[in-house]
């Protein structure tokens, strides 16, 4: 055998002994790593650790103490009043001529009769398409002053979840949502309600 051949028998034994310490460290720091997942997977969240994932408030809560819903309140109270005054108005014209045709109905030429009672009747339908008009007017100023203020809910909603970094924010109206765990969502009708104080 040559020289360079005995050299490399010789290390030869080394190189294997070095090997085999190499492998058993590594073999160690995995199974570490694999303890250190398994600890932290079982670890449950407290509210302490955790941070919220999703916001939720109740729509009509809030919706109830903007400025602008008071105004509309007041506004739709207005013309409801004037309907109303209306309605009345319509209701006494319509009582006056029925008691007015029951007292002379037996003095009338039958022409007459038939004229009065058409009048009556129609006055009666009358005073019936317009009661069901205003309540449809009513439905739809109502409606259509929502929209601005819904709006300005919803940009107050995405603005408030955008600086708690929320995944999404849920609406608590109807017992919609009955249980929450602490600490994985935060109430966020009380900053809803200064923000909108404040517009």
């Amino acid at each position: 055998m040559d020289t360079s051949g005995q050299q490399a028998a010789s290390l030869c034994p080394l190189s294997v002994f070095t090997m085999r310490k190499t492998i058993h460290r590594f073999f160690l720091l995995a199974v570490m790593a694999v303890c250190s997942l398994s600890a932290s997977a079982q670890h449950e969240p407290t509210a302490v650790d955790t941070v919220a994932l999703f916001g939720y408030f109740s729509y009509q809560e809030v919706l109830a103490t903007m400025p602008d819903m008071a105004q509309l309140k007041k506004k739709i109270a207005s013309q409801r009043s004037q309907y109303e005054a209306e309605m009345k108005r319509a209701e006494e014209e319509f009582n006056k001529k029925y008691e007015d045709f029951l007292e002379g109905q037996r003095q009338f030429a039958p022409s007459i009769y038939k004229k009065r009672q058409a009048e009556l009747t129609d006055l009666m339908q009358r005073n019936i398409n317009f009661k069901a008009e205003a309540q449809q007017q009513l439905q739809k100023m109502e409606a259509d002053a929502m929209v601005p203020l819904k709006a300005k809910l919803t940009a107050a909603v995405a603005r408030v979840a955008k600086a708690k970094n929320l995944a999404f924010v849920l609406n608590t109206d109807g017992d919609a949502l009955p249980y929450v765990t602490p600490g994985l969502g935060t109430d966020i009708t009380k900053a809803l309600i200064v923000i909108l104080a404040g517009e």
